[in-house]
Formats: structure tokens, C-alpha cells, sequence
């Protein structure tokens, strides 16, 4: 993908195999971090600031780290994906601020859109 469709993407998504169908999508735009927790530091700590955060709402420590990112700064846009098993986590992702909240195969198959 080019520069000028995307801009900075911070994503929380653990799995190797999901990791590269995001950077398959954002090449190098994508910067992952390796916890939750570190979401919020990476995030403020960016300049420019980022556009779009990616979160694996099936890992634990991900509806905290939505929240705090939520409390220090509404920009930039959350995307949370899981189980659509899990209703009550993607509607507890919901209700904590993630701005976009999808079952993890529409993340993977709208991935395209929701980045740009």
C-alpha cells in the first residue's frame, strides 16, 4: 500500500498469522507493540500522532489498555476484533471506547477499508 492511503497504525495483535495479513495490508506504516499496557506510551510518545489503533480483543489486559488510551486522548481511532462468540467482550470493548468493534473474520476481511 502506498504512503499516501494510509498513515501511522499501532496494533496489539500477538498472532504471527494475523501480525502478517496487517503488514501484509499496512507494510511498513504498522508499528506493533508487544503489550497492552504499552499501547498508551507508544501512542502519546509518536509524532505525528498516530491515526489508527489495532487491538486483539481475545488477549487479556486489552479492555484496560482501550480505557486508559480513551482517558488520555479520544485520537486517535480504535479498532477492536474477536470472537463473535464473544459478544460480551466486544461489547465490553465497545462500552470502554474502542471507536469500531468487529468479529475477527469481517476485521480480516474488511481489513483494506478499516486501515484507510
Amino acid at each position: 500500500m502506498s504512503d499516501e492511503s494510509f498513515e501511522l497504525i499501532v496494533a496489539y495483535v500477538p498472532d504471527l498469522m494475523d501480525r502478517s495479513k496487517v503488514q501484509a495490508a499496512a507494510g511498513d506504516l504498522v508499528q506493533f507493540v508487544a503489550d497492552p499496557k504499552t499501547v498508551v506510551d507508544v501512542v502519546t510518545g509518536q509524532l505525528p500522532m498516530p491515526a489508527l489503533v489495532l487491538f486483539d480483543l481475545s488477549r487479556d489486559g486489552v479492555i484496560d489498555a482501550i480505557g486508559a488510551l480513551r482517558l488520555i486522548n479520544p485520537r486517535p481511532k480504535s479498532v477492536g476484533f474477536g470472537s463473535h462468540k464473544d459478544r460480551a467482550r466486544l461489547d465490553e470493548a465497545k462500552a470502554v471506547g474502542c471507536d469500531e468493534v468487529v468479529a475477527r473474520s469481517e476485521f480480516f476481511r474488511r481489513l483494506v477499508d478499516l486501515l484507510t
